[in-house]
């Protein structure tokens, strides 16, 4: 055994690769099998009971900025082959995914790409040290579960969360990024890694990094062995349930009120054996410490979401500047193209991402086993992007219908102002309850793993007794497990509700009071969104200079005022306490995929918030990890990237609350302050942007 290793992996040894993923994907695919039924329940049950959350006032893009470039340079590739760096023209699409060209004359001529990599779990390190440091132990990652997925996705999550808590691996898990597939690798590697690293590792020769390379060609090598097994099973799995799905779903449509009534009586029953030792371990070793990480959270965030208000602003008052001293009108098309973009501007966008970097949990980590609160930065700087992004696209909205009533430049200029003062209002409200949502959201994902690790050895063993109350015919949508989870959650609600409804209160972090709603809100500007997507470069580029072949945005000085106004649809927001007494109309909100949280904290938080507050509508949601990129190989000659300072918040006079012009008007006893194709590749890169 003394022998050196080789870094091909022989018959032997993926037969044994074979059977050790089949083994781990048999017992996931049996956590998924079942998750899925109560997936598919509590989805209809959803769509037929409604959400129960806030109306967003921001529009959001319901067609993706696709096929957008946002940044291109060049890079240096390392080649396994010929063991050299390369320098390779590069370009990152909207999805942070990086494609690479031979070189920008190769791009320019559609010559295909050398490589698509998918960024999604990968790490960018800018030193030598963080390099040395990760690779001994870096494994491959992978784009995120989509977003839009009401069933497959929750059962998946929820699925690989039973399936780590039964091996008593608790809390957030930084490999739940990627596709199904590639999550599921993850999933197989975190077991089968360690094995092969202690088995082969020490049968490794040469120097450290000629060693460290062996491994990661090894590692590199399983991972794909894997890959293609994963996939065949996972989808032969995934299409079984799809055919189920029909009569799964129309024997929910028949026995609804039953199996609601059923996993109520189950969870009456629970609840009495759990309560008492739920409530004690709740009082002496969660709800103290509510408070602090609470506060350890707001603060970061709130900066973060203030920047995000800070940048937006800056950039619509300096294109507004433009088309004031520049003559720019004509050019408009080309200002909001650019703006258009600003969300994935990963320069201009740095500042407030980096305003989460500080977020610590010191001391409350090891109490609470956290690994890392990377997942909760990762999830803050992804809704600031959504946000920035939802500002942008509302501004735009409502710019394009403006320019429909032909102002004139004076006119337009006075326009886009006041659409930036009413897009900031609404802004302030979307970002007061995103992160309310995100704080009640982090928390639950501290407390409720260390709730359920502490009373797992009193509680677990006790569980299997409770099956024999579910009838046969609904075991597919009610999980003992599951509703367990449940149970334990509501002991720990109450508490996180309050703590964030006292922030709130005291107006910290410029937070809005859960009583304050919009009511009924610019039900036509919704309306405005269902056209098709505004195409800025060819509706307004250039109207100055193309001879009047292209539309001018800006109608002649004699237009009258009444052939602007019959244009004009008239749009309007009203904020109202709940002591005014009137109702909200409901709405809704986009569905975001959730990589660590429980599929039914969704369903209890609202009802939680609906009890605090009649008039609140929210939703409890989490999206993939912001992606980053993992460099394999030792850095090529050169300084490391270097990184710019975040950004300064600027300090904004907030919009008169009362002002007329913006089409607002604020009834509200408390005044507020502003506030993926994916391609296997292991290649490590090392960005020279």
């Amino acid at each position: 055994m003394g022998d050196v290793v080789s870094t091909h992996l022989d018959d032997a040894r993926r037969q044994h690769i074979a059977e050790k993923t089949e083994k781990i994907l048999r017992e996931f695919l049996q956590f998924y099998e079942d998750q899925y039924g109560v997936a598919l329940f509590n989805s209809m049950r959803h769509e037929i009971e409604g959400t129960g959350l806030p109306q967003e006032q921001l529009l959001w893009r319901k067609v993706p900025l696709d096929e957008r470039i946002i940044f291109s340079g060049n890079l240096f590739q390392y080649q396994e082959d010929s063991k050299k760096w390369r320098n390779r023209f590069s370009l990152v699409p909207h999805n942070y995914g990086l494609v690479l060209y031979e070189n920008k004359v190769a791009y320019e001529r559609q010559v295909p790409p050398r490589a698509v990599i998918n960024s999604a779990g990968y790490k960018v390190l800018t030193s030598l040290d963080q390099y040395l440091e990760l690779v001994g132990n870096s494994l491959p990652g992978g784009p995120g579960i989509p977003e839009d997925s009401k069933v497959e996705g929750p059962a998946f999550t929820d699925a690989i969360r039973m399936y780590r808590q039964a091996k008593e691996l608790y809390g957030t898990w930084e490999m739940l990024c990627g596709n199904e597939v590639q999550i599921l690798s993850n999933l197989v590697m975190e077991e089968l890694g360690p094995e092969l690293k202690a088995e082969l590792a020490p049968r490794l020769r040469g120097k450290l990094q000629e060693r460290q390379r062996q491994w990661i060609q090894i590692s590199d090598s399983t991972y794909r062995l894997v890959y293609e097994q994963v996939k065949v099973l996972f989808e032969e799995t995934l299409s079984k349930l799809q055919r189920a799905r029909p009569a799964m779903e129309a024997t929910i449509r028949t026995d609804m009120d039953q199996i609601i009534t059923s996993k109520e009586h189950l969870a009456s029953k629970i609840r009495a054996f759990i309560l008492p030792k739920a409530e004690v371990c709740v009082r002496n070793h969660v709800q103290p410490y509510i408070p602090s990480i609470l506060e350890a959270l707001m603060v970061p965030t709130s900066q973060g979401f203030t920047e995000v208000r800070d940048v937006f602003f800056k950039e619509v008052t300096d294109m507004n500047l433009n088309v004031i001293n520049e003559g720019g009108i004509d050019k408009l098309g080309e200002y909001m193209e650019k703006l258009s973009q600003l969300a994935y501007h990963p320069l201009k966008m740095q500042g407030c991402y980096d305003k989460m970097e500080p977020l610590r949990l010191d001391g409350l980590q090891q109490r609470f086993d956290v690994s890392s609160t990377s997942v909760f930065k990762q999830r803050a700087q992804i809704l600031m992007r959504e946000q920035m992004d939802n500002a942008v696209y509302t501004f735009e909205t409502l710019l394009h219908q403006e320019l429909g009533k032909g102002p004139t430049r004076e006119e337009l200029c006075k326009s886009i102002q006041r659409i930036l003062e009413r897009v900031l209002k609404k802004y302030d409200y979307d970002s007061s309850t995103v992160r309310k949502r995100f704080f009640r959201e982090a928390l639950l994902q501290i407390a409720i793993p260390f709730l359920l690790k502490k009373l797992a050895p009193t509680c677990k063993s006790e569980l299997p007794r409770f099956q024999e109350l579910i009838f046969e015919d609904f075991a597919k949508f009610l999980l003992v497990e599951n509703t367990y989870e449940e149970v334990v959650l509501q002991t720990v609600m109450k508490d996180i509700l309050q703590a964030v409804k006292e922030a709130a209160v005291q107006r910290k972090h410029n937070l809005y009071r859960d009583s304050v709603v919009l009511h009924n809100s610019d039900p036509n500007l919704h309306l405005l969104a269902e056209g098709a997507p505004i195409d800025w470069g060819q509706e307004y580029n250039d109207s100055g200079s193309s001879g009047g072949d292209s539309p001018s945005p800006v109608a002649p000085e004699g237009s009258t005022l009444s052939e602007k106004r019959r244009r004009a649809k008239q749009v309007m927001s009203v904020v109202q306490d709940e002591e005014a007494g009137l109702p909200l109309e409901e709405g809704s909100e986009p569905s975001l995929a959730s990589p660590d949280s429980v599929t039914e904290i969704r369903g209890l938080l609202s009802q939680e918030l609906q009890a605090e507050s009649p008039l609140l509508n929210g939703a409890l949601a989490q999206d993939s990890p912001q992606p980053e990129a993992v460099p394999e190989m030792p850095l090529p000659p050169g300084s490391p990237p270097q990184h710019l300072p975040p950004g300064k918040a600027v300090d904004l006079e907030p919009p008169n609350a009362t002002n007329q012009e913006t089409g607002e008007q604020v009834s509200s006893p408390s005044s507020r302050t502003p506030i993926h194709t994916t391609t296997e590749d292991s290649s490590g890169v090392q960005t020279e942007f």
